[in-house]
């Protein structure tokens, strides 16, 4: 059932794919001519490609570029300190600094939501009191979100990371019911009560969390919304271009695109768009940020778009998920494979014990065969129809063939993708 339009953050997530379109290309139109009479970085990637800022009209364009990534950005802090010519303002206007890993400092402002809409389709309200477990030293996770509750109108407990004593007693004591951070440390939070002898549902308030910075392990949110009756909500972002990329609605089946940024799913080997539905790596180009010049920078993420309409009422595409990066995936007929994605699929299947995907060549032509060590008390063409039926509706690739085999040839410290092709 979709939702009210008023439970929408803002008028922009109802825009038709037409006017969306029109929008961030002109966006990106007015983006790039900034950054290249400003960023000595922009103009130099433009300069080589032989391209000048009148030639990137629209999201297709920006395949002419080459895609900059996070070593890209050391290097040229390292060679130009202290931006890279990254900076595409005065250093007087320069509002705040974050520094992530690197190390790369990283310029942004307070102008822009970065976090607001993400947060805002959790369901986070006035009146909710919300515990924001990110770190606000260096890294911009924290203040960000900070920001992003207050827009939303919730009141922030500031904690920041560890300290669970702590985080545990202000969570009773605040009465606090939104949560914010990663899947794992509020696991480790409600482990911690539970060890105290203390009932998440009957001692504490919680009903929502919200995560970012890991993935959200289906397993792991079946248990917090079943076993602990706790609404989770993820979103994808990324430092360095500035903040959430994507977010998810009530209906949970992908992350709806934010219109901060141009996006790309691109082949990771030669940057290229790849279709709709295609596992690819995330290549995004903030057009929200005028302080800061990147373009198409690479998230070494891998995702699919999915361009079906939502039945939440948010008319932007969506990432189906991050299924793993870049190193973890294997390319057969094509198709990027994610060793990740095959784990989510074997997960729904209990009898699965072990799996291996088999990957080899003959005759000019990739072969892709799965070998499952499984349960003894189920019908096994049934079982291995329904599982190459998931395989190739979620990966995009038909088996070659589903072989099950004895658990004793699944050795400790096995590769779950085994690819025995040889390239001369």
């Amino acid at each position: 059932m979709a939702v009210k339009i008023d439970e929408l953050f803002d008028d922009w997530e109802k825009l038709s794919p037409g006017a969306r379109e029109n929008f961030l290309n002109g966006r990106l139109r007015l983006h790039i001519r900034h950054l290249y009479d400003h960023s000595p970085f922009a103009r130099t990637v433009l300069d080589a490609a032989g391209l000048k800022p009148d030639d990137i009209q629209t999201t297709a364009d920006l395949a002419s570029l080459p895609v900059t990534r996070k070593e890209d950005i050391i290097r040229l802090q390292q060679q130009d300190p202290p931006y890279g010519g990254l900076l595409t303002a005065v250093a007087a206007e320069v509002e705040r600094v974050f520094i992530s890993p690197g190390p790369v400092y990283e310029i942004q402002g307070s102008d822009t939501k970065w976090f607001s809409r993400a947060l805002w389709a959790a369901g986070f309200r006035r009146g909710d009191v919300v515990i924001n477990t990110f770190t606000y030293h260096l890294s911009p996770a924290g203040i960000l979100m900070h920001e992003g509750l207050r827009d939303c109108g919730a009141t922030v407990v500031v904690t920041g990371v560890g300290n669970t004593e702590i985080q545990l007693n202000a969570m009773r004591h605040l009465k606090v019911n939104g949560f914010i951070g990663t899947p794992s440390f509020l696991m480790a939070l409600i482990r911690k009560a539970e060890e105290e002898g203390l009932d998440i549902k009957k001692d504490f308030y919680l009903e929502r969390a919200w995560f970012t910075g890991e993935p959200l392990a289906p397993s792991v949110r079946s248990i917090l919304e079943k076993d602990y009756a706790i609404d989770t909500r993820q979103a994808y972002a990324v430092t360095e271009p500035g903040g959430a990329i994507a977010y998810e609605c009530s209906v949970k089946q992908g992350l709806h695109l934010m219109d901060d940024y141009a996006v790309e799913i691109v082949d990771p080997e030669s940057g290229r768009p790849v279709e709709p539905g295609q596992t690819g790596e995330v290549v995004v180009t903030p057009v929200h940020n005028k302080t800061w010049g990147l373009v198409r920078f690479g998230t070494g993420d891998l995702s699919s778009l999915v361009t079906d309409p939502c039945s939440c009422g948010r008319t932007a595409r969506r990432l189906s998920g991050i299924f793993g990066r870049t190193g973890d995936a294997v390319k057969i007929r094509g198709m990027f494979v994610v060793q990740r994605e095959i784990d989510n699929i074997m997960a729904e299947y209990k009898a699965v014990k072990h799996y291996r995907l088999k990957v080899s060549r003959q005759e000019q032509r990739d072969r892709a065969v799965l070998e499952i060590a499984a349960g003894t008390n189920l019908d096994a063409e049934e079982f291995k129809n329904r599982i190459s039926r998931d395989f190739q509706n979620r990966c995009r690739l038909k088996l070659d063939g589903i072989d099950l085999i004895e658990e004793s040839n699944f050795k400790e410290g096995y590769n779950k993708i085994e690819d025995t092709r040889r390239w001369e």
